[in-house]
Order: C-alpha cells, then structure tokens, then sequence
C-alpha cells in the first residue's frame, strides 16, 4: 500500500490543520518532481501515525 493511501484511512482522525499541512507539504513534494512513494512522503505518514497514537 502507498503513503498516501495509509494516510487516507486514518484522515478522519486528524485534526483539520495537521491534514492540510500533511497534504500541502505533499502537494509540494509532488510539484517539485517528487514520488507518492518516495522516503519524505512516508515520512508524513509517520507523523500523521504518531499524531494519531499508532506507532
């Protein structure tokens, strides 16, 4: 499964502004040339993982 994929099932547990930051960091990401597979994408997934209390 993708980052962004994993990122999407636990969406509904984030705060609004931790969402929009995660997804403007990799919109940004992307617009530079990036992967939705690359190491800085799931490294947003991590974030939003620890943000939630997953490890």
């Amino acid at each position: 499964m993708k980052p962004i994929q994993e990122i999407a099932k636990i969406a509904h547990k984030l705060p609004i502004e931790a969402l929009q930051d995660i997804n403007q960091r990799i919109m940004d990401w992307m617009a530079s040339g990036g992967n939705e597979d690359d190491p800085y994408v799931w490294q947003q997934l991590k974030y939003a993982q620890k943000f939630v209390g997953r490890s």
